[in-house]
């Protein structure tokens, strides 16, 4: 049972999410905090006085691609030329691989950005070919670490830095700050924060500790933006101002659909767009494979969902060329539809299927793909999503074993969401209400924007809207007060007439001057 809320309560209920207090700007550790962090700035330094030739290293999601063009940028700032490379997720595979290696020969110092803390291969290559080697990461580090000149990962054992959830974009942000200091220039550090607020929340991080500030600070500095990229996308978008949502809905897919639908080099090139004729130009190129991504992640989930066995706990589903780069995001969705973890196969006709996997509830998702690696060829992840490939004919066996291995864990079925946090009646949804939610932004991760419930509503209207009419626009009833209501995506049929409970959050609808409050429909 939900209980019913008062102002006060949610105010309580707000605030003890922030068991640190609110950090400010002020309250950012100093970078020499991160282990190898001083020693990587001195051989940073060391290379520019030499003129060594520098090679950065991405990856092709929002995490990765912003942290290469903070790095790009900050390298165009000092006037000092360095090559970079983004891997392509079809060819190269993730991050700093073998496939990398021949496309950065004549390297002096490589540094990776978002990736290489399980790059053992690749490190060994780098040393063969004399290529000295950072590495810049914020994953989990294996048994077996790379061997390197330094290691920048706030995961490692020895490392002082009091944050273990910061993504790859706030470490490069925090190198281009040490070598900064080092190098002993004036460069405004907020304008790189901007794209750091970006990665922070495409890659999810708990929006608590440090990344609030930084996600605060970099908005404030986004609204305010020079850089073309941003203007373009305002302009795009229409949008005098940017906030978390947009960010998390509308500008992470779009420089995720470059990596996904093609090359992510695409996102670079726009995000560092020296002027606003090549940011449009580049936006179209970006908002053309994202429309591509939307129509085949579409296709694809209605395909998977006709596969999906009710029986199983967790859902294997699997079709030859099924397109790589939104399989996750299918599994997501379906994950999301039947409330049970799920796993997306692509096969590629020779006899190899490969894929992504989402969890959902308190399902650890990589523990009970681990109690299966026998019949895997690759895997990774963590407890919400994996990655993994095997051979077609282990398939059987593995989705016995994987729903042995979730029975076994003994997984309870949750009754409760956990991210509603009371009972509203609809006299009680005011503007106070919003001004109360809007103090605790930006919402996302690690702090979810509050959802309530009302209950026994009538719905008194409902109308399909979209250019394929796949959201819906009601009218509700309680007790003689009506709210407006739209609910995104989704081909559910309702009775006008009919009595149910609405699970929502509540937004102000800024339209020709007006401003009205309105539901935001999770589920009924």
């Amino acid at each position: 049972m939900y209980k019913k809320l008062t102002l006060k309560a949610l105010d309580n209920l707000l605030h003890n999410r922030f068991k640190e207090g609110f950090l400010s700007l002020k309250n950012l550790p100093h970078p020499s905090t991160f282990k190898d962090m001083d020693k990587a700035t001195k051989r940073i330094v060391q290379a520019i006085n030499n003129k060594e030739k520098i090679t950065i290293i991405g990856d092709y999601d929002v995490d990765g691609v912003t942290s290469t063009t903070l790095m790009k940028l900050f390298f165009e700032e000092i006037d000092y030329p360095i090559e970079w490379v983004i891997p392509n997720r079809f060819k190269d595979g993730y991050g700093l691989s073998a496939n990398i290696i021949p496309r950065i020969l004549g390297t002096d110092l490589a540094i990776t950005v978002d990736n290489g803390i399980s790059a053992v291969y690749a490190a060994k290559l780098c040393k063969e070919e004399g290529i000295e080697l950072i590495i810049t990461d914020h994953h989990l580090l294996a048994p077996e670490v790379p061997e390197c000149y330094a290691i920048i990962d706030q995961k490692q054992e020895a490392c002082t830095f009091p944050y273990s959830d910061v993504c790859g974009a706030q470490i490069a942000w925090y190198l281009i700050a040490s070598l900064k200091n080092a190098l002993d220039i004036k460069i405004n550090m907020m304008s790189y924060m901007e794209l750091v607020a970006i990665a922070i929340i495409a890659d999810m991080m708990p929006l608590q500790h440090i990344n609030r500030v930084m996600v605060e600070a970099g908005i404030k500095t986004l609204n305010k933006s020079t850089k073309p990229a941003i203007r373009a996308f305002l302009e795009q978008s229409q949008k005098e101002t940017l906030g978390a949502e947009d960010i998390g809905f509308f500008l992470a897919p779009l420089l995720n659909s470059a990596g996904r639908m093609d090359d992510a080099l695409h996102a670079v090139d726009f995000l560092s767009s020296t002027n606003i004729y090549d940011a449009r130009v580049r936006l179209e190129r970006l908002k053309d494979f994202n429309a591509l991504r939307k129509a085949t992640e579409q296709d694809i989930t209605e395909k998977a969902m006709l596969q999906v066995n009710l029986k199983d706990d967790v859902i294997v589903v699997h079709a030859e060329d099924w397109h790589e780069g939104v399989v996750g995001i299918v599994a997501a969705r379906v994950a999301r539809q039947y409330e049970k973890p799920c796993i997306v196969l692509s096969d590629n006709g020779e006899g190899t299927l490969k894929g992504s996997g989402r969890s959902f509830g308190d399902c650890d998702l990589f523990a009970i793909t681990d109690g299966c690696r026998s019949h895997l060829e690759k895997f990774g992840g963590h407890q919400a999503a994996i990655g993994l490939s095997m051979k077609k004919k282990s398939l059987e066996a593995f989705k016995v074993q994987i729903n042995k291995n979730y029975k076994i864990s003994n997984y309870k079925k949750e009754t409760l969401d956990r991210e509603i946090v009371g009972e509203l009646h609809f006299s009680d949804i005011s503007f106070e209400l919003t001004k109360l939610v809007k103090k605790y932004e930006p919402y996302g991760q690690g702090n979810p924007i509050p959802k309530f419930i009302s209950k026994n509503v009538e719905i008194l209207q409902v109308d399909a809207m979209g250019k394929e009419g796949e959201h819906l626009r009601f009218s509700f009833g309680q007790e003689g007060i009506v709210m407006t209501g739209v609910q995104f995506k989704t081909r559910e049929v309702y009775e006008v007439g009919s009595l149910v409970d609405v699970i929502y959050t509540v937004n102000e609808n800024h339209f020709r001057g007006n401003v009205t409050l309105q539901l935001m429909v999770d589920k009924i």
